[in-house]
C-alpha cells in the first residue's frame, strides 16, 4: 500500500470497485450495497486512515457573501479575507448576492453547515433578522456601515466620515456647488446613502451658502447580475469609485478638462485610481485590511467556540479613512462651481 491511503487501497482490500468505494464513503446511493459491504468499506477506510476530500475540508471553509466580485472594491476586500484565511489553513467560497434579498436568504438557507466554519458578509447584511438568528449557530462577521445592529461582530466602514473628508477638501479648494453621482440609493445600499448624507452635512456646516445635488441611477436586479461594468456605465449616463471613471470619460468626451473645468473625487481607492492618465483623488478606506480583520474576528469566534448567551460581547473594528489627493481636483475656474 502506498504511504498515503487511496480509494484503490480500500477497493483492493474489500473487493469492490473504486467507484463503489467512493459512493459509500460519500454516503451516496447506499441502498445499492449490502450492509455488510458498506460496513467493510467503512472499516477499512478507518483502519488505514483514509479521509474523503470533503471530510478533509469539513469545518475549514469560510463562506463569503459579496454583492458582486466585478466591483474592484469587493474584490480587494475578498483578497484580504482570502489571504488571512489561507494563512490560518482555511479556504474561502465566494457567493454573489447582487444585492438581492431573496438570493441572500436562499444562500443562508442552503449553505452546507457541516463544511462551513463561518460566514463573512462583504457588505451590510440585508436579511438582518435571519442573520441575527443564524449567528447563534454559526460565527458571522460583516463589513459595512454599522447602521442596523445585527448583533454580530463587524468591521465598520465610516462612509459618512469619508464623505466629509471629500467635502472638506472640495470646500477648501473653493467649490461651493457639487454633485454626488451614485448608482442605486436605497436601504440595501447603506454605504452609498451614508456618503450622500456625509456630503450634505459637511456643506450645511462648513459651506452653508453652497449646495450638494444628489443624482442616482436606479438599476434592476437583472442589470446587477448581467452587467459587469454597471457602475462605469451608470457614471457615463449620470454625467451626460468605479462611477467616477465613467464620469471622467464622459466629461472628456464633451471637451471638458479635469481638474481645470471640473474637480472629480471618488471613494474606495480601487487599484486603477492611480493608474489613469488623470489620477483620481479618492478616499482610502483600508479595504484590504478590512478583509483581513473580518477573517481574524471570525477566527476568534471559531476557535473560542460559539456562545449564544445574550450577554455575549460584540466586537467591532474600525479604521480611519484617509483622503488621497491626486490630479483630478483643483481650484474652480473663475466664476465656476
Amino acid at each position: 500500500m502506498s504511504s498515503k491511503p487511496t480509494l484503490r487501497d480500500i477497493a483492493e482490500a474489500t473487493g469492490v470497485s473504486t467507484a463503489s468505494v467512493s459512493m459509500i464513503l460519500n454516503g451516496k446511493s447506499l441502498e445499492r450495497f449490502s450492509s455488510q459491504r458498506v460496513a467493510s468499506v467503512l472499516a477499512e477506510a478507518e483502519r488505514i486512515g483514509y479521509r474523503t476530500p470533503s471530510a478533509r475540508c469539513a469545518g475549514k471553509q469560510i463562506a463569503v457573501l459579496s454583492p458582486s466580485v466585478s466591483n474592484p472594491y469587493h474584490t480587494k476586500m475578498i483578497t484580504g479575507i482570502d489571504a488571512a484565511a489561507h494563512a490560518a489553513g482555511y479556504h474561502t467560497a465566494i457567493y454573489n448576492t447582487y444585492w438581492n434579498p431573496r438570493t441572500e436568504s436562499h444562500l443562508l438557507d442552503t449553505l452546507d453547515y457541516s463544511r462551513v466554519a463561518g460566514i463573512i458578509f462583504a457588505m451590510t447584511p440585508i436579511q438582518t433578522a435571519k442573520v441575527r438568528e443564524l449567528s447563534r449557530r454559526v460565527p458571522i462577521v460583516a463589513v459595512g456601515d454599522r447602521v442596523t445592529d445585527c448583533g454580530i461582530d463587524t468591521v465598520d466602514v465610516d462612509n459618512f466620515g469619508a464623505a466629509q473628508l471629500v467635502a472638506k477638501h472640495l470646500i477648501d479648494l473653493g467649490h461651493k456647488r457639487i454633485a454626488y453621482l451614485s448608482t442605486a440609493l436605497n436601504e440595501h445600499h447603506v454605504s452609498r446613502m451614508r456618503r450622500g448624507e456625509g456630503l450634505q452635512d459637511a456643506y450645511r456646516r462648513w459651506c452653508p451658502e453652497g449646495s450638494v445635488t444628489i443624482c442616482s441611477h436606479v438599476n434592476s436586479l437583472e442589470a446587477e447580475i448581467t452587467t459587469p461594468d454597471l457602475e462605469y456605465r451608470s457614471g457615463m449616463e449620470l454625467a451626460y469609485n468605479m462611477v467616477a471613471f465613467g464620469v471622467l470619460d464622459a466629461l472628456q468626451r464633451e471637451g471638458y478638462r479635469v481638474p481645470e473645468d471640473f474637480s472629480l473625487c471618488g471613494f474606495d481607492n480601487v487599484t486603477t485610481s492611480g493608474y489613469q492618465r488623470i489620477q483620481l483623488t479618492t478616499v482610502d478606506n483600508n479595504t484590504f485590511s478590512h478583509g483581513k480583520s473580518a477573517f481574524n474576528l471570525l477566527l476568534e469566534r471559531i476557535e473560542d467556540g460559539l456562545n449564544s448567551r445574550e450577554d455575549q460581547p460584540i466586537n467591532r473594528v474600525e479604521y480611519h479613512s484617509r483622503l488621497i489627493v491626486r490630479g483630478s481636483t483643483g481650484k474652480p475656474r473663475s466664476g465656476g462651481l
